[in-house]
């Protein structure tokens, strides 16, 4: 079940969908581990997706021209100006919905150093992932007593 939550957080962190919300207040509910190990297993696997983002924004810039690429030109230079103003710290809002995946990708774009990517980005969906859990592990108690 945590290669489950694994691998749910890290396509959620990529254009794949993902359940990992689900898939972490289910796991909550069923009790078989302690919280903090499937918060880490489900951070783990959502940095690991935005590495991934991370990675394919570093060579985007080779692809933006081709037919193929989902993203036109002129998109492409707006995220990146919108990132550019915004900068480094827009990392910690990686974990937000539409805009999150996006900012990870533009993040290799922008040619963002990988330590100081790895921990802000960690540090959002860390906490995300804990508000979670204590949402789920307040409703599991609840109503399951």
């Amino acid at each position: 079940m945590l290669l489950a939550l694994f691998l749910s957080a890290l396509t959620s962190a990529t254009i794949l969908p993902g359940t990992s919300e689900a898939a972490l207040a289910a796991l909550i509910a069923s009790g078989e581990h302690a919280v903090w190990v499937l918060v880490a297993v489900a951070t783990a696997g959502n940095v690991i997706g935005s590495l991934i983002n991370w990675w394919f924004g570093l060579y985007a810039e080779h692809f933006k021209d081709r037919r193929w690429f989902p993203v036109s030109p002129d998109a492409l230079d707006r995220a990146s100006q919108w990132f550019g103003k915004y900068g480094l710290w827009s990392l910690l809002l990686a974990w937000l919905p539409i805009i999150g995946d996006p900012l990870t990708l533009f993040a290799g774009v922008m040619r963002v150093r990988l330590l100081p990517f790895l921990i802000l980005v960690t540090i959002g969906k860390a906490a995300r992932y804990a508000m979670i859990a204590g949402g789920a592990t307040g409703l599991s108690n609840l109503f399951l007593g």
